[in-house]
């Protein structure tokens, strides 16, 4: 029996958001605003059951022009009561990177947000403030329940998922936090919440989706399932942990689905990107491909763009703060209180992941090491107010206060200070006042998605451009390695913070060099930060994600999949699912039938361990092979011992052994070879190799065939297989050159085999047999369900044109799964093949004058041609 709770969530993931007895925010009912309207106008009513199943047209809206919602966790604006208690004043943040990244987008381009407020909104006020903030500021709120609230973003967002994005494993029950199901629960009700808000607003045709970090990593999936087509990309700005780490989390599936059902998923390094791309390996087995710069992974036939993009600041808004006169008179008063003394600056968040207390005891020993600093050099320690909260945090500030005077006591004296400690909220002007006075900014987190501190720092010791300046600006770095920045600061010094000894070694070559040193590092530093700014950052973003979703009406999409199992399949127009009847309708008017199946993975499942044929597909083929019209033939990479013995009780079964270099006609006839070569000394040089590799691959084997060798690796690691795979391929090549084979990669293998040798050869030789003996098939079906069949499906594309068959043929190149491929139709499963199969030999006419001895199907007409 299923839990209530998780009952509950599936109605959730499945949108059947009324079965939890109504909304969020205080309100039974839900409203939305009309999807093309961003000025006021009337509420309607949204009828929830009635657009469960809404997808958008086929074809895109030329009339609205296009608009973009940013959804995230807050709206980018500052909120707080008037002074008389009646009603609440609002202004834009100007600090926010939300607000900030309308720099890069199209001037005609309407931006919305939607979003959460930091303070808590009465009831009874949330309509007044939402029209208010809609009106002024283009943004819609989403007014999360105290409780929701409190389990969605102070559990599960800062218990569980932000450390584990940082690397925190929860070894224990006050240490990381356990996965708590309520908490998820309530994550993803805050997601759906989230999702109604923005179908308020959302015309599906016309508008962009750009969904931003952790906290809504579920909202996707409830988009997509309303909206199949809708252009929709997410950006994650904290980091994203190695497969080994992200792999803990309970619903570790259930998010990576959710994120795949995006357009375009962003991260600032490759590193995050990459352990992205590991995680949908190792526990979905999708593969990326990368072509001509842009990587991409292909799901259920759409195409997910993944963008590689550190954010940046933005110039203006910084610039502007530095002409504030109230800036000249603090860095003058900065400058008189540090006269003399060279100045270290942190400015951290105070949380357990930033490395306060590594940087504290790395800049004590640069003192007791590099005695000539003390008494001249003074770390400024800026800690803004603590997001989250909990006993790690607690014990972390501790120790940052007892370092804090352990380091003035020892090393202090009157008048001098080392360590300047500020815990206390610090003005933008005064922090600005802070980086110009600073000869280097020190950052030593240990996790850190971006950190924007650095570029910060490099801009105010620019300065501005007319301002009155002693010399060319100069400036030194100091930075963690594990933080997101750190790639592209190439001019810093790069430290492991975990390495106290080396990291104070930083600081003393940082503060230790020449002015024509740091000047050339800063040189080089602002000329990337000046460039790559968050304008930059948004316009990259929106052209990858215009990109990704370049074909989006153009194809067929239906979605599949109950909760967050759900997903879009995209398909060619002229791709689609074998119609039983009307194959079946096909078949009964054909004169000249041709029958061709794969084995593994078409008639029997890929993943059964039992590969023996079961008893009823042994009665179907029986039966289509009874019909005097057909030729029935087994195309199979296996071998033709293992083959020939499964299907022993089918005599006028043909067989394709080996990719077809092996092929007889009926069980009584002879195996013949279709390639004309018979040295297979290349063997003797192929098989060295490939013992090698797999004494070196945990988990792969070879398979011996007659004809051919075959590397597996589909036990062994994913990410170490594929590399093998791809190392062995080059060696086998190279090693091969000159002799008559071909090596080729598939699904999980490496295979060698003679030139000349594949399942699209075999067939037209078939074809071409049948046609010999003035039997030219009017009726073609063939099926498979990996690559090597990909070649009998373009080998029989064009066989009307080259005269192997009638000219008022049936072609039917069938694929099993819907994927990319050559065929141009498909059936979901074996299930689905057999079924189908079975219906075609419903509609057969057994001939009975086989069981007298006599046989006069194609293949004894053909044997006997060959005899003349």
């Amino acid at each position: 029996m299923m839990s209530r709770s998780y009952t509950n969530l599936l109605d959730l993931a499945a949108g059947n958001f009324a079965a939890l007895g109504g909304g969020g925010g205080g309100r039974s009912g839900l409203k939305r605003m009309p999807r093309v309207m961003t000025v006021p106008g009337t509420l309607s009513e949204l009828d929830d059951e009635e657009r469960a199943n809404s997808v958008s047209s086929d074809v895109p809206s030329s009339i609205v022009q296009d608009r973009i919602i940013i959804v995230a966790n807050q709206l980018p604006v500052r909120s707080k009561r008037r002074p008389d208690g009646r009603g609440w004043a609002f202004s834009w943040d100007e600090d926010s990177l939300l607000l900030q990244l309308k720099d890069g987008l199209p001037d005609d381009m309407e931006v919305l947000y939607v979003g959460s407020l930091r303070v808590d909104v009465e009831a009874h006020e949330q309509d007044e403030v939402a029209q208010t903030l809609l009106e002024r500021f283009k943004c819609v709120p989403a007014f999360l329940p105290p409780d929701i609230l409190e389990k969605y973003y102070h559990g599960f967002c800062k218990q569980q998922l932000w450390p584990l994005f940082h690397y925190m494993l929860p070894l224990s029950a006050d240490h990381g936090g356990r996965f708590d199901r309520a908490l998820w629960e309530s994550y993803v009700l805050a997601n759906k919440l989230f999702s109604q808000k923005v179908i308020e607003i959302l015309n599906p045709e016309d508008d962009y989706v750009w969904i931003h970090d952790y906290h809504l990593m579920a909202l996707p999936t409830f988009l997509r399932r309303r909206f199949n087509r809708l252009r929709m990309g997410f950006f994650l700005h904290s980091p994203f942990p190695s497969s080994e780490i992200y792999r803990t989390l309970t619903v570790r599936e259930e998010i990576l689905k959710a994120l795949l059902n995006c357009d375009l998923i962003g991260f600032h390094t490759f590193d995050y990107a990459r352990h992205f791309l590991s995680c949908c390996s190792r526990m979905l087995g999708i593969e990326y491909q990368s072509k001509r710069g842009y990587i991409g992974l292909d799901y259920f036939g759409r195409t997910i763009g993944i963008k590689i993009m550190p954010v940046g600041i933005h110039m203006g808004q910084l610039e502007s703060v530095l002409r504030l006169p109230d800036k000249e008179w603090r860095v003058a008063e900065l400058t008189q209180q540090f006269e003399g003394k060279t100045v270290l600056l942190g400015v951290d968040d105070m949380d357990i992941f930033k490395g306060i207390n590594l940087k504290l005891l790395a800049f004590e020993h640069m003192l007791r090491w590099h005695p000539k600093w003390q008494g001249r050099a003074v770390l400024v320690q800026i800690a803004n107010p603590a997001r989250g909260r909990g006993k790690d945090l607690d014990d972390i500030q501790t120790e940052i206060q007892e370092s804090c005077k352990r380091i003035n006591d020892e090393f202090g004296s009157s008048g001098y200070s080392p360590v300047m400690f500020i815990d206390h909220p610090v003005s933008s002007v005064e922090k600005i006042a802070f980086y110009t006075v600073a000869e280097c900014v020190v950052v030593t987190a240990v996790r850190d998605g971006m950190n924007l501190t650095p570029y910060e720092y490099i801009v105010c010791r620019q300065g501005i451009s007319e301002s009155v300046s002693d010399g060319p600006s100069k400036s030194m770095l100091v930075v963690s390695e594990f933080i997101g920045c750190s790639p592209s600061l190439s001019g810093a010094i790069r430290v492991n913070p975990w390495n106290i000894e080396s990291t104070a070694e930083a600081m003393n070559e940082a503060i230790s060099l020449s002015d024509a040193e740091k000047q050339l590092r800063h040189e080089k530093h602002y000329r990337y930060v000046n460039t790559h700014n968050v304008a930059y950052w948004s316009k990259s973003y929106l052209q990858d994600l215009e990109r990704s979703c370049k074909d989006h009406f153009r194809r067929r999409c239906w979605g599949i999949g109950l909760g967050f199992g759900f997903r879009v399949v995209a398909l060619d127009p002229n791709f689609r699912k074998l119609n039983v009847d009307t194959i079946v309708s096909t078949y009964e008017r054909a004169k000249s039938r041709a029958i061709l199946l794969d084995y593994d993975g078409t008639v029997v499942p890929q993943t059964s361990l039992n590969k023996i044929p079961s008893d009823a597909v042994i009665r179907i083929i029986n039966t289509l092979c009874s019909d005097k019209r057909n030729v029935v033939f087994i195309v199979s990479g296996r071998g033709r011992s293992s083959l020939g013995k499964w299907f022993s009780s089918c005599p006028k079964l043909g067989i394709a052994a080996e990719h077809g270099y092996f092929l007889r006609w009926t069980r009584d006839e002879q195996w013949e070879t279709t390639s004309q070569n018979a040295d297979f000394e290349w063997m003797q040089m192929a098989d060295p190799v490939m013992k090698l590799y797999t004494e070196a691959t945990d988990g792969s084997s070879i398979e011996t065939k007659e004809s051919a060798l075959v590397w597996h690796h589909q036990d062994a690691d994913p990410g170490f297989g594929s590399a093998q795979a791809k190392e062995m391929l080059d060696h086998l090549e190279s090693v091969l050159a000159n002799e008559p084979v071909s090596v080729k990669s598939g699904q999980f293998i490496v295979e060698v085999k003679p030139q000349g040798v594949s399942k699209g050869l075999v067939a037209e030789k078939i074809l071409a047999s049948m046609m010999e003996i003035g039997r030219q098939a009017d009726f073609v079906l063939c099926i498979g369900d990996d690559r090597s069949d990909e070649d009998m499906f373009e080998g029989i594309s064009d066989i009307m044109r080259r005269g192997l068959v009638a000219t008022n043929t049936s072609l039917f190149a069938c694929t099993v799964g819907q994927k990319p491929s050559k065929a141009k139709y498909y059936l979901d499963d074996t299930t689905d093949v057999v079924n189908m199969l079975e219906a075609l030999a419903d509609a057969s006419e057994p001939d009975h004058s086989t069981e007298a001895g006599v046989d006069p199907t194609p293949s004894t007409l053909e044997n006997a041609e060959k005899c003349q």
